[in-house]
């Protein structure tokens, strides 16, 4: 009876779908000028795991909302949209960057330089990562 218990646990074990490993390095939050209701999270997603895994929402106790987004070239205008999920490919990695993929906070409360911003990722696979993102205020970059 021990042995069949032990094989029937060792089948189920097996069937549970495999949680990613994802991993976030480098995040924070931009500062923006006061006043301004909405600003970004930006980091990189590592996942360890040998199947992809898609961020599909982001939250915060900070933030009156929170989406996923991109910026897109529409007909020589960068613009942000919101996309419905962010995939961090198996063994690789995806940059969450200014002037592409980014978590968005609208209507944020007051930031200053030396706040954390509390932030959690929701993942296809059911896990989620609980953050506490450091504001950083980030110099306009030059050029085009």
């Amino acid at each position: 009876m021990f042995k069949q218990l032990f094989y029937t646990l060792l089948v189920l074990l097996l069937a549970l779908p495999a949680q990613a490993k994802v991993s976030v390095e480098e995040g924070y939050v931009r500062l923006l000028p006061p006043g301004t209701p909405n600003t970004a999270a930006f980091m990189t997603l590592s996942n360890e795991a040998d199947k992809p895994v898609r961020l599909v929402a982001a939250a915060s106790s900070a933030a009156a909302r929170v989406e996923l987004h991109t910026h897109l070239n529409d007909k020589g205008v960068m613009r942000m949209r919101q996309v419905a999920h962010i995939e961090v490919p198996a063994g690789g990695h995806v940059q969450l960057q200014p002037g592409g993929l980014h978590v968005m906070l609208f209507d944020v409360m007051p930031l200053s330089a030396d706040a954390r911003v509390p932030l959690t990722l929701t993942f296809d696979d059911g896990h989620s990562l609980s953050l506490s993102l450091p504001v950083r205020e980030v110099a306009p970059s030059r050029g085009h």
